[in-house]
């Protein structure tokens, strides 16, 4: 249900206006066509073979672990399975608006591929982007003080000339578009390990000193402190983290420009009014929503990005659950069609 409601979010903007002498609302689910997006969950399921301590090239030089297990949270929940859930949800977004996504494992079963094979991968791909997904963990028993998301950007130069390029200009861009995204979401910082402002320098990670197409390196929160995992092990927080990873990566690639026309925001913003209204979560939702509307074009973040960004505080007032209030049989008519084929996928009997 989660990637369906995502995917009709993102699939939102695309209503059609009421009056026939008003060309539809600019959102066509093809804003995305023709652009290419690497998906890295990170690790690996369980049911593999591979020695995870062999070595590989670590992009500088020398050699690392081919791979590793992630962390677990307190709560017990494995990274590979998080990283998983939320590719998944991502992957359904970003094709909703005509993305081709390609994804570095098939499942959450086998094997993933080590660190060398997923950048190889991720380059021969020929993405616009490349997206690994990651949750960090900073003891193995509960760690209370230490919570926030960051992202990991490599230390410049890198020794190959082609991630070099890759990483100090798109990358370190496209980084810098996730960092504000999931900010803009209400995620925190990372208040450890020599994050500044949401972003930590590092030179021992392989992932971008080895891959030659700009990379983001997200880690979503910290699992050993209670709040951050109680987010990324429930289905409204998975949902949450993406819709941040899919709103950094669409105003990376659509750029400051791109922008929504006043009708369509009106109309999105509607839609979600009369179930906020039917839910009686007026006052907080409505609150938390009030930066989505325009009177005018409104220029990335708050064009398509944006309009997926304002379900987050609906999830928070709702639930999951409720979030099939948003598109009622009223509303039908005011959702394109590719979204009233979402709708129907969506409540359909399991």
């Amino acid at each position: 249900m989660s990637a369906g409601l995502l995917a009709a979010a993102v699939l939102a903007p695309g209503v059609a206006s009421a009056d026939p002498d008003v060309p539809d609302a600019a959102s066509t689910g093809n804003e995305l066509s023709g652009r290419t997006v690497f998906v890295d969950p990170g690790h690996q399921g369980t049911g593999h073979s591979e020695n995870l301590g062999k070595q590989v090239d670590d992009g500088r030089g020398g050699t690392k672990d081919c791979q590793t297990t992630g962390m677990t949270t307190v709560d017990g929940v494995p990274e590979h399975t998080i990283t998983w859930n939320i590719s998944q949800l991502v992957a359904s977004s970003l094709e909703s608006l005509g993305a081709t996504v390609v994804s570095s494992r098939p499942d959450d079963s086998g094997w993933g591929g080590c660190v060398d094979d997923r950048a190889r991968a991720a380059s021969a791909s020929g993405a616009d982007v490349a997206v690994s997904i990651h949750a960090d963990s900073t003891t193995t028993g509960v760690d209370a003080d230490k919570h926030g998301f960051h992202l990991i950007v490599p230390t410049l130069p890198i020794p190959d000339a082609a991630a070099n390029a890759a990483q100090s200009e798109g990358g370190r861009a496209a980084s810098t578009s996730m960092r504000d995204a999931y900010q803009r979401a209400g995620f925190t910082p990372a208040n450890y390990a020599g994050v500044v402002d949401g972003i930590q320098e590092r030179s021992d990670i392989a992932g971008p000193a080895l891959t030659s197409v700009p990379l983001v390196f997200v880690e979503m929160g910290n699992g050993s402190n209670p709040d951050d995992a109680s987010v990324l092990e429930s289905p409204e927080g998975q949902l949450k983290h993406a819709i941040a990873i899919s709103t950094g990566v669409i105003d990376y690639l659509l750029g400051p420009d791109t922008a929504v026309e006043p009708s369509t925001a009106e109309a999105v913003t509607a839609v979600a009014d009369t179930a906020v209204a039917d839910t009686a979560v007026a006052d907080t939702a409505v609150a938390d929503t009030a930066g989505t509307r325009a009177p005018n074009a409104v220029s990335n973040p708050s064009a398509v990005s944006r309009l997926i960004a304002g379900i987050a505080p609906y999830v928070d007032s709702a639930g999951i659950g409720a979030l099939a209030d948003l598109v009622t049989e009223d509303n039908v008519s005011a959702v394109s069609n590719v979204a009233q084929g979402l709708l129907r996928q969506l409540l359909a009997p399991e």
